[in-house]
């Protein structure tokens, strides 16, 4: 007997839409077998523009979507996804992942998470805002912003391109523990990257806005004016003499640093044994007076979510008070490897944030007497193991609480374990635009090796 089809609108507004396919994908799985199953469907669709030097040089309208199913044989479990939505190619998707079950290893930590802990009255957050422009006025504003940062000054030569993206979707969970909810998100975004060009050379820079909601993006003038200004800031760059430094990184380079607390109090990364701050929880990794918290229900925020991927509830937390690591970052699996709850975290985090303090950017630059501000970060050379952390970078450097010249080609140095307890203040200048929000960060001291 072949499955009924069932018809499903693929309507990126409607998590109702996606439901049944969910539904569909569950009975079969107990039906082939399963002790228990978990479905997940994502659905987006959006458009794309990208203009440079005044002529369109990109145009995606985009469309995605994808069903992925987990099923467990016990302790035995089997993955597999498909984008088609149809009954037959799920079926196939549920086949193969139930033949993936019946082949792998027993893993006493595989499963859903504990029915306990998953959502039963998600909080609605205001994520879904659509953004209905066409291609032509896109474009139209593409133009604009590469026509606002190439009017700022004559030595803004070039442009990288300038773009606009809108999109929206909705994702959707379910699980044979009763669980079945979804909900309809938008990301929308404005970008610039301009050349500007001295005698000394060509220097590039570039800024962007995002937002849930178009209404709340940066104007196109305003985000081609900081992309040209920033790259006029960077003209004359050079090296510094090697030694150590305080150093300033600012909210975008700030955010990455933040970025390896995360991977080093990962689940992942505490079972594997490989992490610089493993089993320091209640211990300092912090300097005093720090906090680092979890805020997931902030409406319209870029990282806020009702529920993780697995439909845990999720709700705020403090990984760092006053200084000291109070909590992991935990999915299902990660914690019964570890004898602890999920802490609503697969998927990753949501608007991790770092408390900032009473100063602006401009009052820590003062504060610095001499040293470097970092607004850019080349490579990988970060050892998650041991913390020993060494990037290339550029930005500016600073004499007598001044901005006196831009710099490159430089390369800072140290342990993150130590330059994390050597955070001497953080800036009130905080960056939202991404699932970690933060301001400037400044270690007293690290290592900068130029000429």
């Amino acid at each position: 007997m072949t499955e009924p089809e069932r018809t499903a609108s693929l309507d990126v507004a409607d998590k109702a839409s996606l439901t049944p396919l969910i539904e569909q994908a569950l009975d079969l799985a107990r039906s082939m077998g399963a002790t228990a199953a978990e479905a997940s469907v994502r659905t987006s669709r959006g458009l794309s523009v990208r203009c440079r030097q005044g002529a369109p040089e990109t145009l995606e309208h985009v469309r995605d979507r994808g069903l992925a199913i987990t099923v467990y044989r016990g302790q035995r479990k089997g993955s597999a996804s498909t984008s088609d939505p149809s009954s037959a190619a799920i079926r196939e998707a549920v086949e193969a992942a139930c033949e993936m079950a019946r082949h792998t290893s027993e893993d006493p930590a595989a499963g859903l998470p504990d029915p306990t802990m998953l959502a039963q009255t998600p909080p609605e957050l205001d994520l879904h805002h659509p953004w209905s422009i066409g291609a032509e006025d896109a474009i139209g504003m593409a133009q604009r912003c590469e026509a606002a940062a190439a009017g700022v000054d004559y030595r803004v030569s070039n442009c990288e391109g300038a773009g606009v993206v809108a999109r929206e979707g909705v994702q959707a969970y379910g699980n044979t523990a009763g669980f079945l909810d979804g909900f309809a998100t938008s990301q929308h975004a404005i970008s610039c990257a301009m050349l500007a060009q001295d005698a000394d050379g060509m220097q590039r820079d570039q800024w962007f806005s995002v937002a849930r909601d178009p209404d709340e993006l940066e104007s196109v003038d305003s985000v081609g004016r900081r992309a040209a200004e920033r790259a006029l800031a960077r003209l004359g760059a050079r090296r510094v003499a090697t030694g150590t430094y305080p150093v300033l990184f600012d909210p975008s380079t700030a955010r990455s640093l933040i970025g390896h607390l995360v991977a080093a109090v990962s689940g992942r990364a505490w079972y594997r044994r490989a992490s610089f701050l493993l089993d320091r929880l209640g211990e300092p990794v912090f300097a005093p007076n720090m906090y680092l918290t979890e805020e997931p229900h902030r409406r319209k925020a870029l990282g806020s979510a009702p529920f993780d991927a697995e439909g845990v509830a999720t709700s705020s937390r403090r990984l760092v008070a006053d200084g000291r690591l109070e909590g992991l970052v935990l999915d299902s699996y990660a914690a019964r490897r570890l004898g602890y709850q999920t802490t609503a975290n697969a998927g990753g985090v949501h608007n991790l944030t770092l408390a900032p303090g009473e100063h602006d950017f401009d009052e820590l630059v003062a504060g610095m007497d001499r040293g470097l501000v970092v607004t850019q970060l080349m490579g990988q050379g970060v050892n998650g193991v041991t913390g020993d952390y060494s990037r290339g970078a550029s930005g500016f450097w600073v004499e007598q609480g001044r901005i006196v010249h831009a710099v490159e080609e430089v390369t800072i140095a140290g342990n993150l374990a130590t330059m994390f307890r050597h955070i001497t203040a953080v800036g009130a200048d905080m960056d939202s635009r991404g699932t970690i929000r933060t301001g400037s960060v400044l270690v007293d001291a690290m290592t900068v090796a130029g000429d």
